[in-house]
């Protein structure tokens, strides 16, 4: 396996990793499998169909399929681990309500840059955060935002030994990182700045608190948008695009 393959394996191991801490229920199917967390059931990232190889179906036969593997939630999701083989059906899954993005896994490889002056960044009990995170869920993740959903969230960060990094503002929190460990891998899961303190820096300061935070590790990811601006700003803190997956996501309320 070369190099590059290697890492994508590692990085779909993460995935598969922290799935099997946080999941109870993994039913293999033709083309992968179907994982659920039914103490989490708003969860979507721990209840959803997982596509691992080339099912040979159509896009009705994949919905279908999904509507029965996860008739007991109120949401759909299906992650297409192989990128070129979802990117043909993306637009059919859109006809059935789904939205799609293509999530790109990033490993850190090269030195960081400095950090801005003037910015402090330190570490902070998790619920120090918790109207930044409401924000983030209202600003780009509304779907998220079910009863219960915050408590789930705040329930796994936990147990994944989340460790939050936040500039304050006169005491006030205005931007946060999160990591979270599994084994000897790390990863950024979360970063967020206010939008009334955006384009200072803090954004960068944040990831390198991360960053630096993450220390003697065998793997450091984070993941981006493949379409997204925030791409372009990890390239420059040292991260390198190793894997490209498909995330497609029927959020409660949207009919199929």
């Amino acid at each position: 396996m070369s190099a590059a393959g290697d890492a994508a394996a590692r990085a779909r191991a993460l995935v598969h990793g922290v799935q099997a801490v946080v999941c109870d229920v993994f039913d293999p199917w033709d083309a992968g499998t179907v994982v659920r967390a039914t103490r989490y059931p708003t969860y979507f990232d721990f209840n959803l169909v997982r596509v691992e190889r080339d099912p040979g179906m159509s896009v009705e036969s994949l919905t279908a399929f999904a509507d029965e593997a996860l008739a007991q939630h109120a949401h759909r999701r299906i992650d297409f681990e192989l990128a070129d083989v979802a990117e043909p059906l993306r637009a059919g899954f859109a006809t059935h309500g789904y939205a799609s993005e293509r999530l790109v896994w990033m490993r850190h490889e090269t030195a960081r840059p400095s950090v801005p002056d003037g910015i402090a960044v330190e570490e902070v009990p998790y619920d120090t955060v918790r109207p930044l995170r409401v924000g983030w869920f209202e600003e780009d993740f509304p779907e998220a935002l079910l009863p219960g959903h915050v408590a789930e969230a705040r329930e796994v960060h936990l147990l994944l030994g989340a460790r939050i990094f936040a500039v304050l503002d006169g005491g006030e929190p205005v931007g946060y990182a999160q990591l979270e460990r599994l084994g000897r891998s790390a990863e950024i899961t979360q970063v967020y700045v206010r939008a009334d303190h955006r384009g200072r820096g803090l954004g960068t300061a944040l990831t390198c608190a991360a960053i630096d935070a993450a220390g003697d590790v065998d793997d450091l990811w984070i993941v981006a948008d493949d379409e997204g601006r925030p791409k372009a700003l990890y390239e420059r803190l040292g991260f390198r695009s190793v894997w490209t997956m498909v995330q497609l996501l029927r959020p409660p309320g949207k009919g199929g």
